[in-house]
This record gives structure tokens, sequence and C-alpha cells, in this order.
């Protein structure tokens, strides 16, 4: 009995909490697959999915069951096995991120004091299912794709790296949790990193839309060039599993940036009508007005080209941020304001 209560017990209310975690992640992933459908058509002045289920609000689980149904087709001269692998390797990445995101006070499936690195380790492997796939599809435009798109997100990490030491300088930690208590105050919302970090909260924000391949930076899988990028030769269920991790992945990018700048699960303002909602609340309101923001961005902004995508990230957002430090440090030093 010792022995369950002590290894077996915490290891089953881990994986509980996992599959709850996961759970609550996929649906919400499908209602916002659905948002971004109906902001780009309310944009567009569209009706968009109205179909399926009460306002086409069952779209999402249509297009699932039809994807789950389909047959895969698997190219004749691709690695099988290396194919099928890549879809799987974007869809666990992505999902495992949230492990150390905290959602709430204590909602947190692994409070690790290196939280912010773990999400950057995470996010870093994710290149792999894409080289993975261009490679294994054994054709020239998966893989010319999938050089794009590891060039790609490669340079726009390195301005995200960046922006985040600028927030870990200001909060003095690497735990997520302690990143959020450290913009509590008095004065709300004005004390979230999002005021004194402006400069840096916008480059994150696209860096985070390139990261992702979203909109206007969707050069890897643009439709007048590369048709469906490096998942070209994809159908079926590994083709969804892209999808998802790709969904998964912008939902991470806007959690980061709701805990690095908006202040995590704090209310606006430390009152009581305000204080009263449960923390989880405005965390979730935070994450959808920025991915708000992102389905704004896809349907209003024109796309870039590829080497203005690039001379972006590396002549512009590069210098940016790395000068934000040592200004950020700077003022820190100066003031004592650093943390200690």
């Amino acid at each position: 009995m010792d022995f369950f209560w002590t290894n077996v017990w915490p290891i089953a209310i881990i994986v509980a909490q996992s599959l709850a975690l996961m759970v609550a992640l996929l649906l919400i992933v499908a209602y916002v697959l659905y948002a971004d459908r109906k902001i780009w058509a309310a944009v567009q002045l569209r009706r968009g999915p109205n179909v399926v289920g009460p306002w086409g609000l069952l779209q999402s689980f249509a297009d699932l069951l039809k994807f789950v149904l389909k047959e895969p087709v698997i190219p004749a001269g691709a690695n099988k096995g290396v194919f099928l692998l890549a879809p799987l390797v974007t869809c666990v990445l992505a999902l495992a991120a949230w492990a150390v995101i905290p959602v709430s006070a204590g909602w947190a499936i692994a409070n690790i004091n290196v939280g912010v690195l773990y999400i950057f380790a995470i996010s870093s492997l994710m290149v792999y299912g894409v080289i993975m796939a261009g490679w294994a599809s054994n054709s020239k435009y998966p893989f010319l794709a999938a050089l794009r798109s590891a060039a790609q997100m490669v340079s726009y990490e390195v301005s995200i790296g960046f922006v985040i030491i600028t927030v870990l300088m200001c909060a003095g930690s690497l735990n997520l949790t302690k990143i959020v208590e450290a913009q509590a105050g008095p004065y709300g919302l004005f004390q979230w990193y999002w005021l004194p970090l402006l400069p840096m909260f916008v480059v994150f924000f696209v860096s985070a839309l390139a990261e992702t391949n979203r909109p206007p930076f969707d050069l890897v899988e643009a439709e007048s060039e590369l048709v469906a990028g490096f998942m070209v030769e994809y159908s079926s269920t590994p083709y969804m599993l892209f999808m998802l991790g790709e969904y998964v992945a912008i939902m991470t990018m806007c959690a980061l940036g709701t805990i690095m700048f908006l202040g995590g699960w704090l209310p606006p303002f430390p009152v009581w009508p305000l204080t009263a909602v449960p923390g989880i609340v405005w965390f979730l309101a935070k994450v959808g007005f920025l991915f708000f923001l992102i389905a704004m961005a896809k349907a209003m902004v024109p796309r870039y080209r590829y080497d203005q995508l690039m001379r972006l990230g590396w002549k512009v957002f590069l210098p940016l941020s790395i000068a934000a430090v040592v200004i950020v440090a700077a003022v820190l030093q100066l003031t004592g304001l650093a943390p200690r």
C-alpha cells in the first residue's frame, strides 16, 4: 500500500490531469477553428459554416469524421515510416507544450521552475516534424517548402527568444506562474508587461504569426506557389494531425503571450466584481482576444514575399530585440527595479 500511495497514485493523478487537459484543449481547438472561419467570413461578408448543427457549431466535428474515414494515400516513393511519423511528431510536441502552462493559480500539470525553457525547447523541436514530412514525401515541392519552413521558424524563434529574455529580466524568474504573479499590483492592467514592453509585445505577436505559419506569413503553404507546402502529399488523418498541431501551436503562442504580457489569469483591476470571476475565465478571455487579433491579421493583411519575410526577421526584429534586451537591462539596473 505504501508503494501504491507513494508511486502509483501520483502517476495516476498526473495521467488523469493530462487526459483532462488534452480533451479540453482539443474541444477548444475545434471551436477556435470554427471561430477562425467565422471571423474570416464576417470580414468578407460571408456566412461561414452554418449548416452542421445550430449555427454550424458542429462543423469541426463533421470535418473530423470526414478526415478519419477517408483513405490515407501514401506516395509509392515515400519513406512510409518517416512519412507517417512526421505528423505524429508535430501533433504530440504541440500538445506537450501545454504541460507547463498555468491556466489559473495552481492550475498547471507541471509547475516547473524552467517552464519558459521547456516551451522554447518544444517549439524548437517542432521544426523536425516539418523537415521529416518534406523529406519523406520524396518530392521536390514538399522538400522545398520544408526548407522554407525550417528557415522561417528558426529565424523568428531567435527574435522570440530575445523578447522572452526581456520579460524574464523584469519578472526575475523562468517559472510561468511567477511571471504572472510579478505582474500583480494595485494598478491592474497598467502593471502588466504589455505597457512597459509594448514594442516587444508587437515583435512577439508578429513573430508568433511567422513561427506558426499563419497569414500573412504562410509562405510555406501559399496556394499560388507550393499548394499545401510540405503537406502537399498528405491526406486523411495525417493531414488532420498537421493542421491540429498548427492550431494547438497557435493556442500555445496565445497562452504564452497572455502569461508574459497580459497578466495571465489576473483580472484587469483588483476590485471586487472582477476578482470574483474565476482566474481561468480571465485567462481564456485573454487567449481568445489574442487569437481574434491573429484571425483578423489573416483576413486583412496581404501575404508577404519570402525575401520580405526573412528581411523582417533578420534585419528588423533581431536588431530590435537585441537592443531591447540591452535597454531593459540598463533601465532595471539604473533604476534599482531589477528583481533580487
